[in-house]
């Protein structure tokens, strides 16, 4: 992201009354601290928004901004620039005007350098944009759709020279030019795609390629038998895995770079009835832990969540399915929680954020580390704040929920379907109830949906039926709500950065169960039950995560069918 120096920012930030001067000069020495820049930091802490940034960089560098949202991009105009370059210098060529003059998005309008090499490189004179980050994924995508066209010949070229030449051996295969191609191409157009994940899968008669995008899985492509076994063995030796192993599962990883962005790739590999099959997990290098209000949390959640991670002890939790954001909450809390006066340390499987002065823990079983006998070793660390991946067993839930007990601040994450289940869940673990009564502050539980894209957003009036639908499940999910049914919603008509579904991107959305003394008692009294549990939540204010959907569906960042599809899953 541009900078503005600090002292200049200071001036516009006091001068704006949104900051005092000494609050500035603190959080400049904790941002030196966390090795991080002062506006990256000034965001995530929530004292500006990115929107105000721009808005900022804009004014303070003299230049327009980009807002690629809704504007139609000629493919010829686009690809003035190859995708290759473009991703390199971070530039989006958008728009030709009238004189020739090349309207170019750019995360540095300042970078005369590269302006002036676009020049020399183009022949026309360019006119800098300043470019949001959503901005840049947005032209990207655009070169992906061509990429689309070309994606399944590149292909088939290559199946065809690898079917047409004889190799000695797997390995040999694996190195060849055609295999790689097919491996360096499946990832390629998979980043294009902004895919979270690539699954390969055999088949009886074929080899059948998805991608998981926006948290939801698309055929890409089929191919034949016979080139498996090359490409298998490719991606093993990419993650350091065994070639010969067949019979057993694999873990592994690699980084793979296009243009200037890096991609930690995890590898789960599993036998299956007709071979082996191969899941890859894409997870950007750089990434660092978003703000509260970023992963999609409204204000009363993030004040609920921030209360109960001020406590110097007990245990907070994260629950819901796998792949539905849990982690990346877990370590917003923790960015939160990283101080210099406390010892952080973390047992994870596996480490998803490399977060600075966080002492952080990798699950290696083959050396005998587990989440157990990790945690057992974190005690002896002089822990203030423990964060453990996740409670599996009965062994690690006795120890986190001792660690809660004795003065350390423990969080974790469950696979429950909501937070009330969490605690059952536990005294499932043979956790007594007056135990999960003393220890537990707050269940946080979570669904990762689909927002509308904002390029083809489109208000409706909802036919009655609909309405009535809505009604009758606020009323199922939460009698006491009142929640109103809004009378327009918001829907995505397709286009080409959401690649015509409607959708683009993701927001959580979320339900908060805040251990209060009315709720202690009634976990341990003789007459608990899941539903008296739930019933006295609602009762004391907690907003389910179906009510925090449709207060999202009114603000028009996603829509009735998405909320049902992810609720009811």
């Amino acid at each position: 992201m541009l900078q503005i120096p600090s002292q200049k920012l200071k001036e516009i930030l006091i001068k704006d009354n949104l900051i005092t001067t000494e609050k500035f000069e603190g959080l400049l020495l904790e941002a030196k601290r966390m090795d991080q820049n002062i506006v990256d930091f000034l965001i995530s802490g929530g004292f500006v928004t990115a929107d105000y940034f721009y808005n900022l960089v804009a004014r303070y560098f003299g230049v327009e901004r980009a807002n690629l949202a809704g504007r139609n991009i000629e493919e010829n105009i686009l690809r003035k620039l190859s995708e290759e370059l473009a991703r390199q210098k971070r530039i989006i060529i958008f728009n030709q005007e009238s004189d020739g003059v090349l309207d170019a998005a750019m995360e540095d309008p300042s970078d005369l350098e590269t302006i002036g090499f676009l020049e020399r490189r183009l022949k026309s004179k360019i006119k800098p944009f300043l470019a949001t980050q959503e901005d840049l994924n947005r032209g990207f995508v655009l070169y992906g759709r061509r990429m689309s066209e070309d994606f399944k010949k590149i292909i088939e070229e290559n199946i065809n020279a690898t079917l047409r030449k004889k190799t000695g051996s797997v390995e040999e295969a694996a190195k060849d030019v055609p295999i790689v191609a097919i491996v360096d191409s499946f990832m390629s157009y998979a980043i294009s795609l902004r895919a979270s994940d690539i699954h390969i899968e055999i088949l009886e008669d074929t080899i059948l390629i998805r991608y998981r995008i926006d948290g939801v899985l698309h055929e890409i492509a089929r191919i034949p038998k016979e080139v498996y076994p090359a490409i298998v063995a490719r991606i093993k030796l990419l993650g350091g895995l065994k070639i010969d192993e067949h019979l057993k599962p694999q873990d592994g990883r690699f980084r793979y770079q296009i243009g200037s962005d890096l991609i930690d790739v995890r590898i789960a590999i599993i036998p299956v009835f007709y071979g082996e099959k191969i899941e890859l997990r894409l997870l950007p290098s750089a990434q660092k832990p978003l703000a509260l209000g970023e992963l999609g949390m409204l204000e009363d959640t993030i004040k609920i969540v921030e209360e109960n991670a001020k406590k110097t002890y007990g245990m907070i939790l994260v629950c819901g399915p796998t792949g539905s954001g849990k982690s990346t909450t877990l370590y917003s809390i923790l960015n939160i929680l990283n101080r210099p006066e406390v010892n952080v340390v973390t047992i994870e499987d596996p480490i998803e954020y490399d977060i600075k002065y966080i002492n952080q823990t990798q699950i290696n079983s083959l050396a005998g580390i587990t989440f157990a006998s990790g945690l057992r070793s974190i005690l002896r660390q002089d822990p203030n704040i423990i964060m453990v991946g996740e409670i599996r067993d009965e062994e690690t839930a006795e120890i986190a929920v001792h660690s809660a007990l004795t003065g350390h601040l423990l969080l974790s994450s469950l696979h429950t379907n909501d937070a009330a289940t969490s605690v059952p869940r536990l005294i499932d673990m043979k956790v007594a109830p007056f135990l999960v009564a003393a220890v537990l502050n707050a269940i946080i539980a979570q669904r990762l949906i689909r927002k509308i894209c904002i390029d083809c957003i489109e208000s409706y009036t909802p036919a009655q039926s609909i309405i009535e639908f809505m009604q009758k499940q606020l009323k199922e999910f939460n009698p006491n709500s009142e929640l109103k049914i809004p009378k327009f919603l918001y829907r995505g008509k397709g286009c080409q950065s959401c690649g015509n579904t409607g959708y683009r991107g993701r927001i959580g959305i979320y339900e908060v169960l805040n251990i209060n003394e009315e709720i202690r008692k009634l976990i341990i009294g003789s007459d608990f039950s899941l539903d008296g549990l739930n019933s006295l939540a609602r009762k004391k204010g907690m907003i389910t995560m179906f009510e925090d959907g449709l207060r999202k569906i009114s603000t028009g960042i996603t829509t009735v069918e998405e909320l049902l599809r992810v609720i009811r899953e």
